[in-house]
Order: structure tokens, then C-alpha cells, then sequence
């Protein structure tokens, strides 16, 4: 489902997009970059591993070997759906939440909003890079303070169930996370 996007010409979309977007999308795929340092370091987060837990949730190929979180992605029961502007996403997201739908993860660090509407807000801040951003550093952190161990903490982000099943899912993403950390340039954290 891709909504209508307003009648301004595609390449002025583009250029609002990419402004808005640019501090959170690195200048190569293996970079942190500086949106994700300095929401990590806001929540003392590694960084590597916060730009990882991103990178796992919402990563796009915007090219042929080159895969990037994605501010406007949505996952609808399970469908990942990408939009080229905020605009559109929140379009769609309003539809799908006008639908009654409530399982849709929302942004660079999908955050559903069946659990988290409080934390979102509107579906418009949900949207919004930093927001989501921070959000996403708060859950992190929660489960981290549970655990006290990061990798275990970025499994509960993903599933924070206690059954067999949902510790098994866990434990997948975590691994899905360390493959994403083995792969991003270490730098400062």
C-alpha cells in the first residue's frame, strides 16, 4: 500500500527527504553515524550496538551492497513496507491505524505501537527520526537494566517474552545483532 504522495515534483520530495534524514544515514554503509553516537551517548549505549539493533530492524538496500536503516518503514503483521518521505509513511500509518490495526512497528527502530503508543506519541513524532531514535535508546536501556548484559538486552528489544519460544526468538536476533556489529566500523563508541 503506498499512498499518494502531494503533487510537489519527486526531486523536491527527495531533497526535503534527504535534509531531514541526513544526520542519521552514514556516508557509507559501514559508519555509525553521528545521530546514532549521540543518542547512544545521550543513554550510554554502545553505539555500535545501538546503529546495529537499527540496522537490524529497519535496514533497507538503497543499493547493490548497500543496506541502511530506514526512517520511514513500517512492518504491518509482519509485511515491511518502505516509503520515500515521512509524509507518506505517516499517511499509511494513519490508514493502518484508522484500520484498528495495532501491530505495526514503526521507523529506524520499529517500535510497535500496540506496546508503545504512549512512548510514540502521535504517529507523526513516532516518525520522526530522533524521536524514534530516543524511544528506542529508552526501551534498549529498560531491558538492559533488566539484564545487564547489551547483547541479551538488544534479544529482549526484539521479543521480551519469557516462554521458550520467545526466548528462542531472542536469541536468533541477538545473533542477528552481532552479525550486524561484526560488520560496522568500531570508531569511537
Amino acid at each position: 500500500m503506498t499512498p499518494a504522495l502531494n503533487p510537489l515534483p519527486a526531486f523536491l520530495w527527495l531533497s526535503v527527504g534527504l535534509l531531514s534524514i541526513a544526520a542519521v544515514l552514514p556516508a557509507q554503509a559501514d559508519e555509525i553515524p553521528t545521530g546514532y553516537r549521540q543518542v547512544a551517548t545521550e543513554y550510554g549505549i554502545p553505539a555500535r550496538l545501538f546503529y546495529a539493533v537499527a540496522l537490524t530492524e529497519s535496514r533497507w538496500a538503497t543499493s547493490p551492497g548497500r543496506a541502511l536503516p530506514w526512517p520511514w518503514s513500517l512492518n504491518v503483521a509482519g509485511q515491511s513496507l518502505r516509503f520515500p518521505t515521512r509524509k507518506a509513511a505517516w499517511q499509511a500509518l494513519r490508514t493502518f491505524l484508522d484500520q484498528g490495526k495495532r501491530r505495526v512497528d514503526i521507523g529506524l527502530m520499529q517500535i510497535n505501537w500496540g506496546y508503545h503508543a504512549k512512548r510514540l506519541g502521535d504517529p507523526w513524532r513516532a516518525l520522526d527520526p530522533y524521536h524514534n531514535l530516543r524511544v528506542g535508546a529508552q526501551i534498549l536501556l529498560d531491558e538492559y537494566r533488566r539484564s545487564n548484559d547489551w547483547l541479551e538486552a538488544a534479544g529482549r528489544y526484539h521479543n521480551p517474552g519469557t516462554s521458550p519460544k520467545q526466548q528462542r526468538l531472542a536469541t536468533a536476533y541477538r545473533r542477528r545483532v552481532l552479525t550486524m556489529m561484526q560488520r560496522i566500523e568500531d570508531g569511537p563508541s
